[in-house]
C-alpha cells in the first residue's frame, strides 16, 4: 500500500489535484449558486442538465490538468532551482511520457467541450475549448517567461473558468428564443453576476501570480526569466500587489455596502462574511507579504491568497441566499 502510494503522489502532484478540485467546485457552485437562482427568479426553467455540467466540469478539468503537465515539461530546469524536491518530469515520468499525457488530456477535454458547446449552440464555447490547450501551450513555453504577460494569461485563464458558465447558459437561452431575450434582462444579469466572480479570480490568481514570481525569484533570474521582480525589484512588485489588493478589498465593501440589493446591517451574515471572510483576510496577505523574508513566508502568503480566491467562490452561497428571498 505503501509503495502504491508512493507511486500515485507524484502524479497527484504533478496534475495540482487540489487546484482540479478547487476548479470542479468553482464550476458547480457558479452553476448552482448563481447562475440557477438567476435564471428560476426571472421564471426561466431550462437549466442545464446534470451531463452538461458534469462534461463542463470534466473537460475544465482535464484542460486544467494538461496545462499543468506542460507547464512542468516546460520547466524542468527552473523547477530543479526553485522546488528541487518537487520534480516529478524526468524523474518519476518522462519528458516524452508527460507530452503523450498532455496531449491525450487536452484531447478528451477538448472533446467534452465541444459537447457542451454543442448542447449550448454556442460558438464561443466551441472556439474557447479548442483555443486554451493552444494558449497553454505557448504560455508555459515562452509567455511565462515574458514581462507581465505570463502573469495575465494565468489571470486571464482563471477568470475565464467562472464565465463558462455564463456563456453556456447565455448561449443556450439565445438558442431557444432568440431575439425575445432583448425583452429581459437576464442575459446581462448572467454576465454581471458571473462577471464579477472573474474579475475576482482574475486579481487574486494575478496577485498570487506575482508572489509566486518573488518566490521564484532565484531560479528566474537564472532562466532569463523577465518577471517583475526581476526587471522592477521585489520591494517595487509588493507594492504592486499590495495595490490591486488593497482596491479589490475597497470594491468589496463598496460594491456591498452601495450597490448590491443585499442586507447591509451589521447582524447579517451577508456583511460579516464580507468583512470577515472578504476584506480581513486580504489586510492578513498584505501583512504577511510585506513581513516576508524569506521563501517559506512568501509561500505563506501565496496561500493565503489562494485562500482568499476559495473565500470568494463560497460567497456565491450568499448570493445564493439572497436572491432566493428577493
Amino acid at each position: 500500500m505503501k509503495q502504491l502510494a508512493a507511486i500515485i503522489k507524484p502524479f497527484l502532484h504533478l496534475l495540482r489535484i487540489g487546484n482540479l478540485a478547487f476548479i470542479a467546485i468553482l464550476l458547480f457552485v457558479m452553476e448552482k449558486w448563481v447562475a440557477t437562482p438567476l435564471l428560476q427568479v426571472a421564471q426561466f426553467h431550462e437549466l442545464m442538465p446534470w451531463w452538461v455540467l458534469t462534461l463542463l466540469i470534466l473537460s475544465t478539468v482535464l484542460i486544467a490538468a494538461g496545462g499543468y503537465v506542460i507547464n512542468d515539461y516546460f520547466d524542468v530546469k527552473i523547477d530543479r532551482i526553485n522546488r528541487p524536491d518537487d520534480v516529478v518530469v524526468t524523474r518519476y515520468i518522462s519528458r516524452d511520457g508527460a507530452m503523450r499525457l498532455f496531449m491525450v488530456l487536452s484531447a478528451i477535454g477538448v472533446l467534452s467541450g465541444l459537447t457542451v458547446a454543442w448542447w449550448a449552440r454556442s460558438w464561443t464555447l466551441m472556439m474557447i475549448f479548442v483555443v486554451i490547450p493552444g494558449l497553454l501551450w505557448f504560455y508555459s513555453a515562452s509567455y511565462k517567461r515574458q514581462f507581465l504577460v505570463g502573469n495575465i494569461v494565468v489571470a486571464f485563464m482563471a477568470a475565464l473558468v467562472p464565465l463558462l458558465i455564463a456563456i453556456a447558459n447565455a448561449d443556450y437561452l439565445r438558442h431557444l428564443y432568440g431575439e425575445t431575450l432583448a425583452y429581459t434582462p437576464i442575459i446581462g444579469l448572467l454576465y454581471s453576476w458571473l462577471g464579477g466572480f472573474a474579475a475576482f479570480a482574475f486579481i487574486t490568481t494575478l496577485t498570487r501570480e506575482m508572489i509566486k514570481d518573488i518566490e521564484d525569484l532565484e531560479g528566474d533570474r537564472e532562466m532569463e526569466c523577465r518577471t517583475i521582480p526581476i526587471v522592477w525589484g521585489t520591494r517595487t512588485s509588493k507594492v504592486i500587489i499590495t495595490a490591486f489588493l488593497g482596491a479589490t478589498a475597497a470594491l468589496i465593501g463598496y460594491l456591498h455596502f452601495c450597490i448590491l440589493p443585499f442586507p447591509h446591517e451589521w447582524q447579517s451574515f451577508s456583511t460579516r462574511y464580507v468583512v470577515f471572510g472578504l476584506i480581513v483576510p486580504i489586510i492578513c496577505a498584505i501583512v504577511l507579504l510585506w513581513a516576508a523574508q524569506n521563501k517559506q513566508e512568501l509561500h505563506r502568503a501565496q496561500l493565503v491568497t489562494k485562500f482568499i480566491m476559495f473565500l470568494g467562490v463560497m460567497y456565491s452561497f450568499v448570493i445564493h441566499q439572497n436572491i432566493m428571498s428577493l
